[in-house]
């Protein structure tokens, strides 16, 4: 799997951005993304040291229209932690 396939976007949320403070992202994931991966992709794709990756399954919402009832899909979450001398990411500065 190609370190461009396991980090699918960035998740930007009123929590997320509070959590930037303590030097924490988040990151939408592919779901079969192991946590050795997605440690290695932020590092190589962003240029920086990560300290700790925590991950969660996220059940997708149902959702109705008139009688007919489905779900959105499931995704997975992850929360990546930096070092506290590592850089922040960029991309996030900018938001």
């Amino acid at each position: 799997m190609n370190r461009y396939d396991i980090i699918k976007r960035p998740l930007i949320t009123e929590q997320s951005m509070d959590m930037m403070a303590d030097n924490k992202y988040s990151f939408v994931v592919e779901k079969d993304a192991t946590k050795p991966e997605i440690r290695k992709a932020v590092e190589e794709v962003f240029g920086v040291t990560v300290e700790k990756v925590y991950t969660m399954n996220m059940r997708g919402k149902l959702k109705r229209q008139g009688v007919h009832q489905g779900r959105r899909p499931s995704w997975k979450k992850a929360i990546v932690k930096l070092t506290d001398d590592s850089e922040p990411i960029e991309f996030f500065d900018s938001i």
